[in-house]
């Protein structure tokens, strides 16, 4: 396994064809923000326990969602409907990040992936206005919400999270139009999961991902805070 250079000068990932089948492809490095913006743009993504080394993942083959496939279901249509949610944009990055940090049916024991270290990693990233956060509201409180990184038109989708049913999906829906709207070219899901294929996910192979992520790379970066700019309630 390819181990990251100890110089923080020092960015360089191996090709990401030297992954195991598994998608792993090294280990160590840190999560500075100059670190994980070269990841992302190599299809490269970390994900790892509390209790290991920081490892990047390049997987084959990619779940990705192509903005202008997204599939809304009939009874997601309803959840769309006005009066039932408020979905925001980067007005509280943070506490998305600790919500999909939180415990989960999946985690009994309480955690995630999300670690402190990743916390301030993507808290900073959000700061220079390359990660950005989505909220569903209810009665004023977050039930809902996703967060993620973008670089030119493309997305990377990190993590979500629920409280209340479709609150996760109607803010992913709201994103995905939006990002149709600014011209993203992709957004990349990382994995398969029953949840985004029934949006419209889809897997392909990690050089065609490769390939997208060039044509998507040629849009100019829309860093700083996010903001709606388009109708936010349609079926």
């Amino acid at each position: 396994m390819f181990r990251l250079s100890a110089n923080p000068s020092d960015l360089r990932f191996p090709p990401v064809d030297l992954s195991t089948p598994e998608g792993l492809l090294a280990v160590g490095g840190d999560l500075r923000p100059e670190r994980l913006l070269e990841a992302y743009r190599h299809g490269i993504f970390p994900w790892y326990d509390e209790d290991q080394p920081i490892l990047w993942w390049s997987p084959d083959p990619r779940t990705v969602l192509f903005p202008e496939k997204l599939h809304i279901s009939r009874s997601l249509k309803r959840s769309l409907r006005p009066g039932i949610f408020t979905v925001t944009l980067d007005t509280c990055f943070r506490d998305v990040m600790r919500q999909c940090a939180g415990p989960r049916p999946q985690y009994p024991d309480g955690g995630t992936w999300i670690t402190e270290e990743m916390l301030k990693a993507y808290t900073c990233l959000h700061e220079q206005g390359y990660a950005h956060s989505v909220e569903t509201w209810q009665d004023e409180q977050l039930v809902g919400g996703l967060y993620g990184v973008a670089l030119g038109g493309a997305f990377f989708a990190e993590s979500m999270f629920t409280k209340v049913n479709d609150a996760s999906k109607v803010a992913l829906v709201f994103l995905v139009r939006q990002l149709h709207g600014w011209g993203f070219h992709i957004i990349d899901c990382q994995q398969s999961s029953p949840h985004v294929m029934r949006l419209g996910a889809e897997e392909i192979p990690r050089n065609k991902f490769l390939d997208h992520l060039t044509t998507a790379f040629i849009l100019p970066e829309r860093c700083g805070r996010w903001q709606f700019d388009i109708p936010r309630h349609k079926s």
